[in-house]
C-alpha cells in the first residue's frame, strides 16, 4: 500500500556486518548512558555528536583519511568500534546513524535480560525523550511509579516549554528521526520474541505508557507517541505471522505423529510447543487489541490530520497483512467512517487502504457487508473534490466492478465525468469505462471469449458508438469521450478496422447516419492524437514540448496512418463529400498525414483524386467549419507535398480561387437584377475563410463591392458583415504587401490609402446614426466596433512617424472616439435574453460582448487613443456583465497598473461613471 507504515523488518538485519563497516568507528564526542539509565546529554552535543558520526562513519571518508591498515588494526578498530558503540544511549541512536539500531537494540537486550529494572528505566528515558521531554524515573522505584502521575509531569514539563519536537523539526540532523525510531521498535520486537515479548512486562509496561502519552493535549506527545504505538502492532503482526506459521507447521507434525502413534515423548514435546506457540499468538493479539482500543479508537479522529492519516495507513496494512484478525466489520468500519473525513489526505490513504484489501480475492466474500453499507459514499469519491482522492476513488469503483458488487445503474453519476475540466479524473474515468463497458472485462462470459485482433476491434467500436450516441448532439462532448478512453481502447488505433466500417465494408454491421458522424469524429481525433496533438484544450495553456523518443512515435504513427488510410481516403471523401457534419473532420485527415509517401508508393493520382474532392467540398457547403478545413487542409498541401504533387496542389488552389470571384461576380450581378442574397452571402464567407489565410488580389471585384454597400442599403445585416470584412482584411493583406516590401510606389501607397479612407467613411456613418445599424439587430454593430478599433491599430500614427509611410499614419478625433464608445456601451447594455434569437451561431465568438471589450481594450493598451477617456469608461464596466467581461476588464487593469502612474484619477472618473450608469 502507498505510503504505508514500514513492514516487519527480519531479524537477519541484526547479524554482522561486513569488515569494511565493522571497521567504521564512532567519535569518542558521544558521552555514555548515565549510571541510571538517564538517557543523553543537552541537544547541541546530541546533535553534533550524532552529525560528527554521521561524517566520520562514512567508508568514503574511512578510506580518504587513513592509510591501509594491517589486520591487527582492523581488528583494533572494530573492536574500539564496537565499544563505543555500546556506550551510547538509545535515544542518541535514534537521533543519530539508524544503521547502528541493530547492534544497539542486540545489546540492550542483552543488559535487559541480566538486569530488567535498569534496563528498563533506560528504555523509557528514551520513550519520554522521543516525545521531546526529558524525565528520568528512579530504578528502585520503577515498579511503585503510577503511569498517570508521570504523564501529569510530563505534561507539566510541555506547558512549560521544556519539550522539543524531534519529528517535526527541519534541522537536518534530525530528518531520518522517526524511520529511525519505528526502525527501533521493529528491531526491539524481532530481537525479543524469543523471550522478553512474551514476559507480560517488558511490553506490557511500554505499552502501557505510550498508551497515556497519546491521549495527552500536547501535539507532539500524541504524534510520537501514536508513531511507537502503530508501528508496535506493526511489528506484532510480523512476529505473530512468523508464529502462526510455526503453529500450522507444529500442528501437521503433531497430526502426521498421532497416527502413528496416541502417546509418547515426541506427542508430549509437540503438543507442548503448539500450546506454547498459541499462547504467545494469543498475547500478541490481546496486545494489539489493547493498543487498537487505547490508542486507535482515539487517535483515528484526533485534531491534527496527520495522525489521522497514520492511524488508517497503518489499519490498512493490518487488516491486509494480518486478516485473521482485524479482517472483520469491528475494524473495517473505521476505514468507511473515515472516506467522510474533512481532510483530502485522509479520504486518499482510506481509499488507498480498500483498494488494496479488494485486491485480494479472499478478501471480498468477508467484505460484502462493508461493500453494502459504504459503496454509495465510495461512489460519490470519484467527484470528490480533490482530484487525487477523485482517481484513487475511481480506482476503487474499477475493483468493486471487477468483482461485481455494484450494479450498473450506480453508475451514472460516473460516466458525467467524462466531461469534467481535470484531465487526471477524465481519463481515470476512461479507464473504468474501457474496462467495464468496452472491454468488459469484468463480465465473466465476455473475458473468457477471446476472438481474432480485428474481430475485437470491430466489437470494441461498436460499443464505443453506443456511448458516443449518447453524446451526438455536442460534438465536443464527444470529443472529451475520446480523449479519455483513447489511451486504453487500441481499436482507435486500428486505422483500416474503421476506414471499412465507414465504408460498409461488412454488410452485417451497416452504419446509422449517426454512428457514420460520430466514427467520423473518432477517426479525425484518434489521428490527431497519435501524432501529438490535443484534441481537448488543456486548462493551463501551455505549450507541449517532447521529447526526441516521442517525436520519433509520433512519426512513425503519421506514417503508419498515411499507410493504412491513402488508397480508401479519396473513396470516403467521395461517399462524404455533400455531408456537412462529416466532411470538416475527414478533410483534416491529410494535415497530419505523410505526404512525401503518396510519391514514394505510387499513389499520386490518389493524392489528386483527395485534391479535387476537397475543392468540390469547398464548393458544396457555406458553413464555416467546413470552408476553414478546406483552406487549411489545402494550403497545406500547397507547403507540405512537394515536386510535381506541390505544383498540382498549387495549380488547384488558383483554381479555386478564379472559380470563386466568378461566383461572386456572378452573385453581385443577381443581387443588382433583383436576385437574392444567399448566393452572395455563401461566396463572401468564402472569400472571408480564404483571405483569412492567405492574401487575395481583390482588384477585379473591389469596385462592385464598394457599389453594393452603397447602392443597397437594405441588405440583411450578415451580407453588410460579410462585404465589411473582406474589405477590412484586403486592406490589412495590402498594408502587410507594402511594409514588407524593398520600394513602395506612389500609385500602391495612394491606392492603399483610398481604400482606408473609403472604409472608414462608410463605418462612419454607422457611428453617427446608431439606429442604421441596429435597425434589424446586433450582428452589425458588433462588427462595425471591431473593425473600426482593428484599423485604427492598424493605422496607429505613431507607427508610421518618420518613415517613407508617414502618409498611412491616423488618429481618430475625440468625437469619433466618443461616437465609437457610445456604440460599444449599447451592445454592451442589451442583456442576453434580448440578442438576436436568428442570428447566425458560426461567429458567435468574434459577434458578442467580449468582442467589443477586448476591442476597446487593445486601443488603450497600443496607446492607438487616449486613455483618459476611454480607460475609465472601460473600467466602469467591470461589474455590469458577467464573468468573462470582468475578467477582460481585470487583465485591462493589471495592464494599466504596469504603464501608467495615473491610476488612482482614472479609477476616481471610472468610479464616477459607473454610478451614472447604475442611475441609468
Amino acid at each position: 500500500m502507498e505510503g504505508a507504515a514500514a513492514a516487519p523488518i527480519s531479524s537477519g538485519l541484526a547479524t554482522r556486518r561486513s569488515k569494511r563497516t565493522r571497521a567504521q568507528t564512532v567519535p569518542a564526542e558521544v558521552q555514555p548512558t548515565n549510571a541510571d539509565g538517564g538517557g543523553a546529554d543537552n541537544n547541541d552535543r546530541t546533535s553534533d555528536a550524532s552529525g560528527q558520526a554521521d561524517r566520520d562513519s562514512s567508508p568514503e571518508n574511512f578510506e580518504e583519511s587513513r592509510p591501509p591498515r594491517t589486520k591487527r588494526n582492523r581488528l583494533e578498530g572494530t573492536s574500539n568500534a564496537a565499544h563505543e558503540v555500546s556506550e551510547q544511549s538509545l535515544i542518541d541512536v535514534i537521533k543519530g546513524n539508524g544503521k547502528f539500531i541493530p547492534q544497539v537494540v542486540k545489546r540492550w537486550v542483552e543488559r535487559y535480560e541480566k538486569d530488567p529494572k535498569t534496563s528498563m528505566v533506560e528504555l523509557l528515558a528514551m520513550l519520554f525523550e522521543a516525545c521531546g521531554a526529558k524525565y528520568h524515573i528512579k530504578g528502585d522505584f520503577l515498579e511503585e511509579t503510577d503511569v498517570d502521575d508521570v504523564v501529569v509531569a510530563l505534561v507539566n514539563l510541555a506547558k512549560r516549554g521544556e519539550v522539543e519536537d524531534y519529528q517535526s523539526s527541519k534541522r537536518k540532523e534530525f530528518k531520518s528521526f522517526k524511520d529511525n525510531l519505528e526502525s527501533f521498535w521493529d528491531h526491539l520486537v524481532h530481537e525479543c520474541q524469543h523471550g522478553p515479548l512474551f514476559d507480560q512486562v517488558l511490553f506490557d509496561k511500554c505499552v502501557d505508557y505510550i498508551i497515556a502519552l497519546s491521549c495527552t493535549p500536547p501535539r507532539v506527545y500524541r504524534q510520537v507517541a501514536s508513531l511507537m504505538g502503530l508501528q508496535l502492532v506493526t511489528s506484532f503482526i510480523g512476529v505473530a505471522k512468523m508464529l502462526g506459521v510455526q503453529r500450522e507447521t507444529t500442528r501437521r507434525q503433531l497430526d502426521a505423529e498421532k497416527k502413528k502413534r496416541a502417546e509418547g515423548p515426541l506427542v508430549e514435546s509437540l503438543n507442548k510447543r503448539f500450546s506454547m506457540t498459541h499462547e504467545n499468538i494469543t498475547v500478541l493479539e490481546e496486545m494489539m487489541r489493547k493498543i487498537f482500543t487505547g490508542l486507535f479508537v482515539h487517535r483515528y479522529r484526533d485534531i491534527d490530520p496527520n495522525i489521522r492519516m497514520s492511524c488508517i495507513q497503518s489499519l490498512g496494512v493490518w487488516i491486509l497483512s494480518y486478516p485473521s484478525l482485524f479482517l472483520q466489520d469491528l475494524y473495517l468500519k473505521y476505514l468507511g467512517w473515515t472516506l467522510n473525513d474533512k481532510n483530502a489526505g485522509v479520504r486518499k490513504v482510506s481509499v488507498l487502504a480498500l483498494q488494496n484489501l479488494y485486491e485480494v480475492d479472499d478478501n471480498v466474500p468477508t467484505l460484502s457487508l462493508f461493500t453494502e453499507r459504504f459503496s454509495n459514499r465510495m461512489i460519490e469519491l470519484a467527484d470528490d473534490i480533490d482530484v487525487s482522492v477523485a482517481v484513487c476513488a475511481i480506482g476503487l469503483v474499477k475493483q468493486l466492478l471487477r468483482h461485481q458488487l455494484l450494479a450498473d445503474d450506480d453508475l451514472g453519476p460516473l460516466y458525467d465525468l467524462l466531461i469534467d475540466d481535470p484531465p487526471e479524473i477524465r481519463h481515470a474515468i476512461g479507464a473504468l469505462v474501457y474496462d467495464h463497458l468496452i472491454a468488459q472485462k469484468f463480465t465473466s462470459s465476455q473475458s473468457s471469449r477471446r476472438g481474432d485482433g480485428n474481430s475485437s476491434s470491430e466489437v470494441h467500436l461498436g460499443r464505443m458508438l453506443q456511448i458516443l450516441r449518447e453524446f451526438s448532439t455536442d460534438p465536443i462532448l464527444s470529443i472529451y469521450v475520446v480523449d479519455d478512453v483513447w489511451e486504453y481502447m487500441n481499436a482507435m488505433k486500428d486505422w483500416k478496422c474503421i476506414i471499412s466500417r465507414l465504408l460498409d465494408e461488412n454488410p452485417r454491421t451497416e452504419l446509422t447516419d449517426e454512428d457514420a458522424t460520430n466514427l467520423v469524429r473518432l477517426l479525425s481525433a484518434s489521428i490527431k492524437k497519435a501524432v501529438g496533438e490535443r484534441i481537448v484544450p488543456a486548462t493551463d495553456n501551455r505549450k507541449q514540448y517532447f521529447s526526441k523518443a516521442q517525436k520519433e512515435v509520433f512519426e512513425s504513427n503519421r506514417r503508419d496512418i498515411t499507410v493504412a488510410i491513402m488508397k480508401n481516403y479519396p473513396i470516403l471523401l467521395r461517399k462524404f463529400v455533400a455531408d456537412k457534419a462529416k466532411v470538416p473532420s475527414l478533410v483534416e485527415i491529410i494535415i497530419h498525414m505523410n505526404l512525401e509517401l503518396y510519391s514514394l508508393k505510387r499513389q499520386e493520382q490518389n493524392y489528386k483524386n483527395v485534391l479535387q474532392l476537397m475543392k468540390e467540398a469547398f464548393f458544396k457547403h457555406g458553413d464555416k467549419e467546413a470552408l476553414r478545413s478546406c483552406m487549411k487542409a489545402i494550403n497545406l498541401c500547397c507547403t507540405d507535398s512537394q515536386g510535381e504533387l506541390q505544383d498540382f496542389s498549387r495549380n488547384k488552389l488558383k483554381e479555386l480561387e478564379d472559380e470563386l470571384f466568378a461566383k461572386l461576380k456572378h452573385a453581385m450581378r443577381e443581387l443588382e437584377d433583383g436576385g437574392d442574397e444567399y448566393s452572395l452571402l455563401v461566396n463572401l464567407k468564402r472569400l472571408y475563410e480564404f483571405q483569412l489565410s492567405r492574401p487575395v488580389p481583390m482588384e477585379s471585384i473591389y469596385g462592385d463591392i464598394m457599389m453594393i454597400l452603397q447602392k443597397f442599403r437594405s441588405m440583411d445585416d450578415e451580407v453588410v458583415c460579410f462585404l465589411l470584412l473582406n474589405l477590412y482584411l484586403d486592406l490589412a493583406w495590402s498594408l502587410h504587401s507594402i511594409i514588407n516590401s524593398e520600394t513602395v510606389s506612389i500609385e500602391s501607397l495612394s491606392s492603399l490609402l483610398n481604400k482606408r479612407n473609403a472604409l472608414l467613411e462608410h463605418l462612419d456613418l454607422y457611428l453617427n446614426d446608431p439606429t442604421e445599424v441596429c435597425k434589424s439587430g446586433n450582428q452589425l454593430a458588433y462588427r462595425v466596433c471591431t473593425i473600426l478599433a482593428e484599423l485604427w491599430f492598424l493605422f496607429k500614427k505613431e507607427n508610421y512617424s518618420s518613415t517613407k509611410l508617414e502618409r498611412l499614419g491616423y488618429c481618430p478625433d475625440a468625437s469619433t472616439v466618443k461616437n465609437f464608445w457610445r456604440l460599444c456601451e449599447r451592445q454592451l447594455s442589451i442583456s442576453d435574453e434580448c440578442e438576436d434569437e436568428g442570428a447566425s451561431k458560426e461567429y458567435v465568438e468574434e459577434t458578442n460582448k467580449d468582442a467589443i471589450m477586448i476591442a476597446a481594450s487593445k486601443l488603450v493598451a497600443s496607446d492607438t487613443v487616449s486613455k483618459e477617456y476611454l480607460g475609465p469608461a472601460i473600467i466602469s464596466h467591470f461589474l455590469i456583465h458577467g464573468t468573462s467581461v470582468a475578467d477582460i476588464v481585470k487583465h485591462f487593469i493589471a495592464m494599466l497598473k504596469k504603464k501608467d502612474d495615473n491610476i488612482p484619477i482614472i479609477f476616481l472618473e471610472a468610479m464616477k461613471r459607473e454610478q451614472t450608469l447604475r442611475v441609468k
